[in-house]
């Protein structure tokens, strides 16, 4: 990610990360939180524990998923939804 940015403090799947990106702090929070939940709905469908390895890993298959979808129907504009991709896979390479 680029110089400029916002630090906020957010938390997904009980860890606490502190991220600069540009966007609003507010929509940083938004999206930790749904990233939270995606992580938390995929291992409700295990009977034992999962490694937040593959957790992150099959969360973020379920959220391409719904963006492949997304774009499909014609929802999505791809440019910025592969912009706020970009900025989640330097998130996620930077804390795994």
């Amino acid at each position: 990610m680029g110089e400029k940015g916002n630090q906020v403090q957010i938390s997904i799947f009980g860890q606490e990360y502190s991220v600069k990106a540009p966007a609003d702090p507010e929509y940083i929070q938004k999206i930790a939180k749904y990233v939270d939940g995606k992580m938390r709905e995929v291992q409700s469908g295990f009977t034992s524990t999962q490694s937040s390895t593959r957790i992150a890993i099959l969360a973020a298959m379920n959220i391409a998923d719904e963006l492949f979808n997304a774009r499909q129907s014609g929802d999505v504009d791809s440019t910025t939804v592969e912009q706020k991709i970009s900025s989640l896979i330097d998130f996620i390479d930077e804390n795994l």
